[in-house]
């Protein structure tokens, strides 16, 4: 049965328009960009997006990323060069380098650095929205990809019609959407045969060692003859899961906005919640923080070290490069200092007057601010100065009308994180101490009155 090509225009027409009706309040694109990569799904995509834009004036790219893994890459390349030129459409390409030996494999490093490659064409051409040829068919492919990892709700919610993905592309000013995720391959076929539009073939598609294509070419066809038509009902149960998955990023949020804390959660106020609602909370909070998620059993295993201390306990649970740390019976987050990292080593130097000199090893800035009272200027200039880390037995006064107390005295009446105390200098000459960072300056060598009065402050780098 041969595909009835206004059909399918007017079903892309309808999605994409109904994309960019969501964006209702933002400016419409002046340019819409499509990824190309010369073959079956992204060139009927072209296709249709030209007949899109065309009606509607608005601008088109076509954007090719060169990964140079097939030895038919620059072919490929001038194919996509030669069919944008032949339909007067812009046309950029990029090429990228694929790592062999990447961690998480060659096509999740390929997947990386071509979008990578796409966000940067999609700023150069200021195009806002990105269209990528997932179709129905792919979608079921991620869902039994999902299904096969164990996934949760979030993954076996499979792809999403649009989104946002500032971390891939590089930009948050682009929308990366997906008309053609209702059609399946089949009608894009007979599109292209309908229309005669030429595409090229990845031989790697045919490459069964890939888990996507091992589900394409072994698994799909058995699933087809046994319930024909299982891709759109995929399709639907992925759509089911992201309902469910929007309800529980609903409640997180709420449980967010309830428990939050100077940057953390307040364990008091979780008191009555499941453990699955927990586990809810703290995904929410440690995707906010930016880090991939935990697997179940990991998640299971900080929540019990996290929650069931006594109240005045000091924990720290490690998750990539992140330290989550439970203080004061709250939850805390921060980027873990390295396992082999050293403490820096003193430095000596000397102030001229600066405003701000900053310290990279010491991963941050000592701030000269004027005031009122504080160090002599013209005293410390003429000082040897010395920045370093704690030492241990380190005491300062505050105040002339306060004792001199240790260090640990000064942190522990500051509230102070533990975590935070490793990460604070200190400013001495000689032997004598001037300011500790997160606490202040040295009493007895203040002074007031004075108009060269100098203050310091601590400022530590951004994470």
């Amino acid at each position: 049965m041969k595909t009835d090509t206004a059909s399918l225009q007017q079903q892309f027409d309808t999605s994409l328009e109904s994309i960019l009706a969501s964006h209702a309040g933002q400016p419409a694109p002046q340019e819409i960009a499509v990824a190309y990569s010369g073959g079956l799904d992204s060139s009927v995509l072209l296709r249709l997006a030209k007949n899109f834009c065309t009606v509607r004036k608005i601008g088109l790219s076509a954007f090719h990323v060169h990964h140079g893994i097939s030895p038919n890459a620059d072919s490929w390349l001038l194919h996509c060069q030669s069919e944008a030129v032949k339909f007067d459409i812009a046309f950029d390409a990029r090429k990228v380098r694929i790592d062999p030996a990447a961690k998480d494999g060659i096509e999740a490093s390929a997947r990386t650095e071509r979008y990578r490659a796409l966000g940067a064409m999609c700023q150069a051409r200021q195009a806002t929205l990105l269209l990528t040829a997932h179709h129905q068919d792919d979608q079921a492919e991620t869902l039994l990809l999902q299904l096969l990892r164990g996934s949760g709700v979030a993954g076996l919610s499979g792809m999403d019609g649009y989104n946002k993905a500032p971390k891939l592309l590089g930009t948050d000013a682009v929308t990366v959407a997906r008309p053609l995720l209702n059609v399946t391959r089949q009608t894009l076929l007979e599109y292209a045969a309908s229309n005669v539009i030429a595409f090229v073939e990845d031989e790697s598609n045919a490459d069964s060692k890939y888990a996507r294509n091992a589900l394409r070419l072994q698994v799909m066809p058995i699933l087809s003859k046994i319930s024909p038509g299982f891709t759109e009902r995929l399709a639907r149960s992925a759509q089911h899961a992201q309902s469910a998955h929007r309800m529980l990023l609903e409640l997180a949020q709420q449980d967010c906005r309830l428990c939050e804390f100077d940057g953390g959660l307040d364990i008091d106020k979780m008191h009555g919640f499941s453990d699955d609602r927990i586990d809810n909370l703290l995904r929410f909070w440690l995707s906010a923080v930016g880090v991939r998620m935990p697997s179940t059993a990991r998640l299971a295993e900080m929540r019990k070290q996290l929650f069931a201390a006594r109240a005045d306990a000091r924990i720290t649970v490690s998750h990539e490069q992140l330290g989550i740390h439970r203080y004061e019976n709250k939850i805390y987050a921060s980027r873990d200092l390295p396992a082999d990292s050293q403490p820096a080593a003193p430095r000596r130097f000397q102030w001229q007057g600066e405003a701000v000199l900053h310290f990279p090893e010491f991963n941050g800035s000592l701030f000269f601010d004027q005031a009122e009272s504080g160090l002599d200027g013209e005293w410390l200039r003429r000082q040897n100065l010395t920045i370093r880390m704690r030492e241990g037995g380190e005491r300062i006064k505050l105040a002339p009308n306060r004792p001199t107390r240790d260090i640990k005295s000064h942190y522990q009446t500051l509230r102070i994180p533990f975590w935070q105390r490793q990460r604070l200098p200190f400013v001495a000459v000689g032997n004598e101490l001037l300011f500790a960072a997160g606490v202040g300056l040295d009493a007895g060598h203040c002074v007031d009155g004075s108009l060269d009065a100098i203050q310091l402050r601590w400022e530590a780098d951004a994470a």
